[in-house]
């Protein structure tokens, strides 16, 4: 068992994100060596020290599917105009735009989730909870747990990556930070999706957009 004190050492050492410090370490057995060594390989610690720095330019992207059903916006930015025409950053880029398409996120990272919004989410789950006859001492902590799963379908950063499912959108933008050596910052975008907020048939887009892109 990997204590929160120890995983905080690492953060604080590194600079990488909790999740990824505590995965280092279970991987490396508890070694604080070996899990900073872990974060090196995947780029990890440097990403985290690039991320404070101003990233201003980039690209605006769109992405359609299924003949206009669904429209994305996307804002990502980077360091410098130089980056944002490498094509690894494009290829990035389209990737989010695609991403927002499949999964479709209302926030960008948990910190964006309104206090309002997460206090009735909590409302929420605890009634659940309550109404499936859980006993009130461990409702609390079934609601902690189910907010969890409300964050990582809610927000982006969070979510599943759509080509490779083992790693989260997160994961993949610290990964892109390390190989082009600067910042990036997904800022904002935008989802349309004909006839939203009109009752129709039940559609599962993530399959959609993955079986376009095989």
């Amino acid at each position: 068992m990997i204590s929160a004190s120890v995983v905080k050492e690492l953060r604080d050492r590194t600079g990488a994100g909790m999740m990824d410090c505590k995965k280092a370490l279970m991987d490396a057995n508890g070694d604080m060596d070996k899990a900073i060594e872990i974060l090196r390989e995947k780029g990890l610690a440097a990403a985290a020290k690039k991320a404070g720095r101003i990233a201003a330019e980039g690209l605006v992207e769109s992405y359609i599917h299924g003949g206009g059903r669904i429209g994305v916006l996307v804002e990502v930015n980077i360091e410098t105009d130089f980056a944002a025409k490498n094509e690894t950053f494009k290829t990035f880029v389209k990737d989010i735009a695609m991403q927002i398409a499949a999964s479709n996120p209302e926030y960008i990272s948990r910190d964006d989730v309104p206090g309002n919004v997460i206090a009735k989410e909590k409302e929420i789950l605890r009634n659940q909870a309550l109404n499936e006859g859980k006993p009130e001492k461990i409702v609390d902590k079934m609601v902690e747990g189910r907010i969890e799963k409300f964050f990582k379908e809610k927000c982006l950063l969070e979510q599943p990556f759509i080509k490779d499912p083992d790693k989260t959108v997160e994961q993949l933008l610290k990964e892109k930070i390390a190989v082009i050596g600067e910042n990036i910052v997904i800022r904002r975008f935008a989802r349309f999706e004909r006839g939203e907020g009109i009752e129709k048939k039940e559609e599962n887009f993530a399959d959609e957009v993955m079986k376009q892109i095989k």
